[in-house]
């Protein structure tokens, strides 16, 4: 992977764990080689990202819509930042330019970066590795839910284990690097069936 997405706060968070993690991201990239693709802002677990990849040279692209930029929240200092119209707009940069995602602990918009991406993997309008960087179990709770999903027949187990989880930075992007997506091509002829009372 030349180039990784990253999602997550544009808070701090109020454990010190999440700072260390962010931290720990940034570095592993410049080891790795790898460029910085988030969501542009000098604020929260996302200027620290920024702030470590820069640090060790690496290329830092923040992409961020007007209406962000308007309220001042954007990092100056990154070595390019696109604007765009829209979240909408933003996020499909975000899927296109990328290699693969990593969510690490956030709120509303991480979440919904988080969700689009998963659909995308669900329909196959994108085979690119979704990872989640589980610090101090932030994720426990949604992969509960996911699999909740799985039991309760919303979500296909093929799709809950294209998602790699690690608390491990490294780990994580080890198996991202690993990753082969699962072939699903009966899961539309399932539904179908389902819905039609087979």
């Amino acid at each position: 992977m030349r180039r990784i997405c990253v999602f997550c706060g544009s808070s701090m968070g109020n454990k010190v764990e999440y700072r260390e993690a962010a931290k720990q991201v940034g570095e592993y990239l410049v080891k790795m080689d790898i460029e910085l693709i988030y969501g542009g802002a000098n604020v929260g677990l996302m200027k620290i990202i920024a702030d470590e990849v820069l640090s060790g040279g690496k290329k830092v692209i923040g992409i961020m819509p007007h209406l962000l930029i308007a309220k001042e929240v954007e990092h100056k200092g990154i070595s390019e930042l696109i604007s765009v119209e829209t979240m909408a707009e933003r996020k499909e940069l975000m899927a296109s330019m990328s290699d693969g995602f990593i969510a690490m602990p956030g709120g509303f918009g991480t979440l919904d970066e988080l969700s689009e991406i998963l659909t995308h993997n669900q329909l196959r309008i994108s085979d690119k590795p979704i990872g989640l960087l589980n610090t101090e179990g932030y994720y426990d709770s949604l992969l509960k839910f996911l699999d909740e999903a799985v039991n309760s027949g919303f979500v296909r187990k093929e799709h809950r284990e294209n998602i790699i989880v690690s608390s491990n930075i490294e780990e994580l992007i080890d198996k991202m690097n690993d990753y082969e997506p699962i072939v699903m091509g009966k899961w539309i002829k399932d539904i179908k069936v389902e819905s039609n009372g087979g």
